[in-house]
């Protein structure tokens, strides 16, 4: 696939989304957790945003990854690149977790359709918790790796122009 349009490389009007989808997508997800009439207004959008900010961040990792083999590599570019994919998995992560809470909530929430069908008050808590650590984890780990990688890829263009690195 040809990854330049008008002249300009995809990578970095693409990464624009990814940015703002998966913290937006996080935050939904946390708030859905936290807040009930959050999760009762954002329902299935909350895991639509992580499923369309999913699909942005592969975009944009493969639109990188053709980049990066038309640039002259530098060691902050390479390191760019090298965790550059690691965007992919925990995306990947947030967009699980934040379809099982959905599914949770609507399907075997407390008086929903399913609910009888967790045998036990314990078991409830259990998965309640479980899902909960999930939620965090994948939320949190989405965001930090975003900053991380989103550093190295600001640092790799702009500190040759400065002239200055951390």
């Amino acid at each position: 696939m040809n990854w330049v349009i008008a002249g300009l490389p995809l990578h970095p009007l693409l990464v624009h989304a990814s940015v703002i989808l998966i913290p937006l997508a996080a935050l939904c997800t946390i708030l859905t957790l936290v807040w009930p009439t959050a999760r009762r207004r954002l329902g299935i959008v909350t895991p639509l945003l992580a499923f369309v900010a999913l699909g942005a961040t592969i975009l944009t990792v493969e639109a990188g990854e053709a980049l990066a083999e038309v640039i002259t590599p530098t060691a902050l570019s390479g390191a760019h690149v090298a965790i550059g994919g690691s965007v992919r998995f925990w995306i990947f992560g947030l967009f699980l977790v934040a379809a099982a809470q959905w599914v949770w909530f609507r399907y075997f929430g407390p008086g929903q359709k399913y609910a009888a069908r967790i045998a036990t008050p314990a078991i409830r808590t259990v998965l309640t918790v479980v899902l909960a650590v999930a939620v965090a984890v994948s939320a949190v780990g989405s965001v930090v790796s975003v900053v991380i990688v989103g550093d190295t890829g600001a640092q790799a263009v702009w500190a040759p122009v400065i002239g200055s690195t951390k």
